[in-house]
């Protein structure tokens, strides 16, 4: 592995090397901004020429990788002769569909971990990742989508390490992404490290984008949640749902986003005309009705997995907001109702 073979289309004055991985799965917006926005800044004009960084698709064999989409990406060279990276780049995807990470793909992020190269996982990738146990004792960014997916599939993890609300992390050499459209930020990040702003900032003009966003911007805020334009108010919601099941006190919220209680909860009331506790309040009760109508887990449960003290805890706050009791709830309303709810 990490030979010095090289692709047959990559230039010779490569400043940059990025070997991609694809899961099976995967997903091609993650992917393809990632590469459009290395391939508008490699080269001046639009020749898409390799010249200040190549990229290598690298996999188990040359068999094509199927994206959650249907379309198939080949990829260049083995993991076996892959040559040596600079950052060593795992798209995800899809996690509940066909097959995951095989033992030669976990073996060659291990391998990469060893040498001088930062790994980097989009999406689900950051699953392999851990999977291939090369997170230990760094930050870790995850949508807020696959959260609960993530915190079930390694319970482990410092949750003080798990970061679900801004858009990724860059923590020593490993960065993870939480997907999407945020795969061109973290590409600009990794190219502003090595190159001029000003080449960036073509590259992000040509794909129509005005500027990339931080890795501290927050991730857009989940469906059946009133929308917030301010960027800490919807920081905050994503926290929220982040820690439903244990929540944050206000004085643990404004810490995380660096303001004063009085200020989030001045904001809050502004854009949502809730407080912080009222809206968060609702988050657990509208999950809560969620869980009672698509899951056959029991009332307590569900009161512990959304903060409630006990049962009865949660019967009192379901009672204010539905007029009946969660038992009553569960048997009068059928799931597609119950989802209904949520998304309101």
């Amino acid at each position: 592995m990490f030979s010095d073979i090289i692709h047959p289309n990559a230039g010779t004055s490569q400043q940059l090397r990025f070997g991609i991985v694809l899961l099976p799965n995967f997903t091609l917006t993650a992917f393809s901004g990632f590469v459009d926005l290395l391939r508008l800044a490699s080269d001046e004009g639009d020749m898409s020429r390799p010249v200040r960084c190549s990229w290598t698709i690298v996999g188990e064999s040359l068999v094509p990788v199927r994206a959650s989409c249907g379309i198939q990406v080949a990829p260049w060279t083995t993991f076996e002769e892959a040559r040596a990276f600079d950052y060593v780049v795992v798209v995800g995807g899809l996690l509940h569909s066909g097959p995951s990470a095989s033992k030669a793909m976990l073996q060659f992020i291990r391998d990469a971990a060893k040498t001088s190269a930062t790994l980097v996982g989009i999406c689900t990738g950051v699953f392999a990742l851990m999977r291939a146990e090369v997170m230990d004792g760094y930050r870790i960014c995850v949508s807020w989508f696959h959260y609960w997916d993530f915190v079930e599939r390694f319970p482990a993890v410092d949750e003080r390490n798990l970061v679900a609300d801004r858009l990724f992390i860059i923590d020593r050499r490993r960065i993870t992404c939480s997907g999407g459209r945020a795969s061109i930020d973290v590409a600009a990040a990794i190219l502003l490290r090595h190159v001029d702003a000003t080449i960036v900032q073509k590259a992000l003009r040509i794909m129509l984008i005005d500027n990339a966003q931080k890795g501290n911007a927050p991730q857009p805020y989940p469906p059946g949640l009133e929308p917030a334009a301010h960027p800490k108010v919807r920081r905050a919601i994503l926290l929220m749902e982040q820690h439903i099941g244990e929540p944050l006190s206000l004085g643990e919220l404004a810490q995380r986003l660096e303001m004063s209680v009085r200020q989030i909860e001045r904001l809050f009331v502004a854009e949502t005309g809730k407080s912080p506790l009222a809206y968060g309040r609702q988050i657990r009760i509208r999950t809560a009705s969620w869980l009672l109508t698509s899951s056959d887990r029991t009332v307590a449960d569900i009161a512990s997995s959304c903060g409630f003290s006990d049962a009865s805890h949660l019967g009192r706050e379901f009672r204010k907001e539905f007029g009946e009791s969660p038992n009553a709830y569960r048997v009068a309303r059928p799931q597609s109702q119950s989802a209904a709810l949520v998304a309101t």
